[in-house]
Formats: structure tokens, C-alpha cells, sequence
């Protein structure tokens, strides 16, 4: 992911190593905020996986059709993530091997062979979430076609994932500025929505469900927020990030790697959760309970907040897909060199996964409809990526002094319980309820 024949990458990346030896060696002077700062980043980047613009289309059908009832869902998630994602920090820094060439080097070919495809599969709907959300970001700003706003979203992908060159400080930065615009933009949505708090507390830690497309939905949140190919990308992230040996060191290297997950994740917690109050207090408290794509979410804001609510909403949306797309094309990329130890040029691999979207888009298919399906397919594939990070960093041989406690494997275990059976609970309702 890095070139290292690049000099100001070297240089780049070696200083922010210095920085982050300095404070683990504990001869810092300075505050716990700067010390911090070297570590910032790889989670930042897996967050945007969390806020990619499947998330608007689950959570803007959800708040507009079901009102606050989904909330939890999200709540719950967020919590979810946040612990998956710190273990496959976890996993990079005490083993400096990622979650694809570990389960290589671990699991039979045919089974190694199996998940590749299948996290490929993976892959593909996240990037048709993600290359469709855009898409439709620029048709919202500037009236693009969305077969010109998917071309541009294709040249700005290659331009931010072109920061690469210059070592990883550069595109976590890039893909940082972009997480605080979704939020920023969120934060002003909030203020003009101005929801009732006390039925945000309520549902928030009440569960509820409403009917089968109510649990379609919630599985739908489920894999746009605890995403697959973010759990693989992550620890490829930090596994040669800041590279420590001694056993205190690799301890307080995660303790910040934790600061990390808690951070970026809370950020990514927040705007999911503002995404549906936004739709629950705009649209389902004003009747609009058929709020079924994000087109009709930004005409309909208009009305009801104003010009500028409309332009606020398309700019995060726009924001979320760009970045996610680069993200997108990166964990793409560490899939396939840990799990096949090949490796394609990244403008192949972003031509190849474009072929659906412009598909999607040919064949005129409902984009938000399409977006919110291919969440539901995200989720089906999280056991493959939760239970082998379950198995990796329980095992003491491989982590050493990070091995995972047992009150942790209990906690990931019974989350990795709760997905499967939701995904069976949901086909049942699918095939014999309707």
C-alpha cells in the first residue's frame, strides 16, 4: 500500500514513527493530546467504512418509514465495531500480519480460496454503495447524469489513492478532513432538525422491531456499519504502521491504537445516529413515511429546512462516497494480496469493481433500493471475517502478550452468535413470512 521508493514517503512516514517512539518510550514532555497524534489514523480510515453512503440509504428508509424504533440498532452496532475494530488492530500490531494472510497461511487452499471469493463478492457490494452514493452526490450538487457523476467519482478515487506515493500520513489526513466534513455537516442537520431527546434516549437502549422490513433494515445497518472488508483493512493498516517488539511497548502501543478505534468510531457512532433522527424528525414526525431514496431525502429537506439543509446533505453525501470509495479500493487490494498473494494495479482493480454500479445505473435500477440490498449482502458475509479474527487473536502463540483475554473471546464470540442468527432470522421472515 505504500511505495517506498518514494523519498518524501520515507521521510513522511519515518517521522511520524519518531513521534510515536517518542511517546512510547515514555520520555515525552509533552501533553497526552500530542502524544496521540502519531497514532491517529488507521481507524479514521476504516471509520469511513462505517459512514459510506450505504448507511444513508439504510438509515434515511429507516428513520422516514419506522421514526426513532432503529436507533438502537445503530447504538448497538457502533458497540459491535468498536470492539471487532480494535481487534484487528490488535491483530496487525502483535503478529505484523493482517487478517487475509493469516487466515492463508492457516486455513486449507480450498477454504482460502472460498472466502477470497466470497470477501470479493464482499467487496463488490461495498463498492457499489459506495461509487453509487457519490454518483449520486455530484447529480445533487451540480445536476450531473449519474453516469458522469460515476466517471468523476472514478478519476477522484485514483487522484486521493495517488496520496499513497507520498507514505500513509498523507491519505489518513485526506481521508480525516473528509470524516470531519460528514460530521460537521451532520451536526448541522441536528441543530436544524431539533429532535425530541427524550424519544431519542428511549429508543436508543429500548429494542424494537416493526415487521419484516423493519428486520431487513436493521440487518441492512448491521453490515453497513460492522463491515467486512474495514475488519480485514484494518489490521493491514497497522501491522507495519509503528513497528515495537518489547512486550510493555506492544501494550501501550494498542492502549493509543484503542484511543484510535474509540475516537474515530464515536465520530462514525454519531453521524450514523443523526442520519436516522435527521429522517425520523423530518420526514417520518411530518408524515413523509415513503422516504425511499436519498433523491427524494434532499428534494424533500427543501420544504421542509430550507435551501441550505438540502445542500448540506448532498456535500456529506458526496464527501461519504468519495472516501469510501478510496477506502473501498484499498481493503480490495489487501484482500487479494493476503489471501492470494497477488497483487493487480490499483486502476484495474477500480475499473473491474465499477462494472456493476454502471450496470445498476444502465439497467436504471432504483440506486437507494440497491444500496440498501447491498448492505444486507455485507452482513451475510461478516462471520467469515469475525470468526477467523476470533480464532487468530485467541491464540496465544501468534499474539503474545495481546492474546485476547477470555472475557473479550466470550463478548466477540456471542456478537459473532448474534449476526449469524439475525441473517438466519431474517431468511425465514424473507422465504415463509413475506
Amino acid at each position: 500500500m505504500k511505495n517506498l521508493l518514494n523519498p518524501s514517503a520515507v521521510m513522511n512516514d519515518q517521522r511520524t514513527r519518531n513521534m510515536a517512539e517518542e511517546a512510547l518510550s515514555g520520555n515525552s514532555q509533552k501533553g497526552i493530546i500530542t502524544r496521540l497524534i502519531p497514532f491517529l489514523g488507521p481507524a479514521f480510515i476504516a471509520s469511513i467504512a462505517y459512514v459510506d453512503p450505504g448507511n444513508f440509504a439504510t438509515n434515511i428508509q429507516s428513520g422516514s418509514e419506522f421514526g426513532y424504533t432503529l436507533l438502537w440498532v445503530i447504538l448497538v452496532s457502533n458497540v459491535m465495531a468498536m470492539l471487532i475494530q480494535s481487534l484487528s488492530a490488535k491483530l496487525g500490531i502483535a503478529t505484523g500480519g493482517n487478517l487475509a494472510e493469516h487466515c492463508r497461511n492457516h486455513f486449507s487452499k480450498p477454504a482460502v480460496f472460498g472466502m477470497w471469493i466470497l470477501m470479493e463478492l464482499v467487496a463488490m457490494a461495498t463498492d457499489l454503495a459506495e461509487f453509487l452514493g457519490a454518483a449520486i452526490g455530484f447529480q445533487l450538487l451540480f445536476g450531473f447524469p449519474l453516469i458522469i457523476g460515476g466517471v468523476l467519482t472514478a478519476i477522484c478515487t485514483f487522484l486521493i489513492l495517488g496520496l499513497e506515493r507520498y507514505g500513509f500520513r498523507p491519505l489518513e489526513i485526506a481521508i480525516t478532513v473528509m470524516a470531519t466534513v460528514i460530521a460537521l455537516c451532520y451536526i448541522l442537520e441536528t441543530i436544524l432538525d431539533r429532535p425530541d431527546m427524550k424519544k431519542i434516549a428511549y429508543h436508543a437502549f429500548v429494542p424494537q422491531f416493526s415487521g419484516t422490513e423493519s428486520i431487513l433494515l436493521a440487518t441492512g445497518i448491521l453490515g453497513a456499519t460492522v463491515m467486512p472488508h474495514a475488519i480485514f483493512l484494518h489490521s493491514a493498516l497497522t501491522q507495519q504502521r509503528i513497528i515495537v517488539k518489547k512486550p510493555e511497548k506492544l501494550k501501550k502501543l494498542f492502549r493509543f491504537e484503542i484511543y484510535d478505534v474509540l475516537i474515530a468510531m464515536g465520530i462514525a457512532s454519531f453521524v450514523n445516529m443523526a442520519m436516522l433522527i435527521m429522517s425520523a424528525t423530518t420526514f417520518h414526525q411530518h408524515g413523509y413515511t415513503n422516504i425511499a431514496t436519498i433523491e427524494d431525502a434532499h428534494l424533500t429537506l427543501r420544504p421542509l429546512l430550507g435551501q441550505a439543509a438540502s445542500w448540506i446533505f448532498a456535500i456529506s453525501l458526496l464527501a461519504s462516497g468519495l472516501s469510501s470509495s478510496t477506502v473501498g479500493t484499498s481493503a480490495g487490494q489487501v484482500i487479494m494480496q493476503g489471501f492470494l498473494h497477488r497483487h493487480i494495479p490499483v486502476w484495474l482493480r477500480r475499473l473491474i469493481t465499477l462494472i456493476p454500479s454502471l450496470v445498476v445505473i444502465a439497467l436504471g435500477l432504483d440506486p437507494t433500493r440497491t444500496l440498501v440490498i447491498s448492505q444486507v449482502v455485507l452482513s451475510f458475509g461478516l462471520p467469515f471475517a469475525i470468526i477467523p479474527l476470533i480464532i487468530f487473536t485467541k491464540n496465544k502463540k501468534m499474539m503474545g502478550v495481546l492474546v485476547n483475554k477470555r472475557i473479550t473471546t466470550f463478548f466477540i464470540s456471542l456478537i459473532a452468535a448474534l449476526i449469524i442468527l439475525l441473517n438466519i432470522y431474517l431468511i425465514y421472515q424473507v422465504l415463509f413470512v413475506g
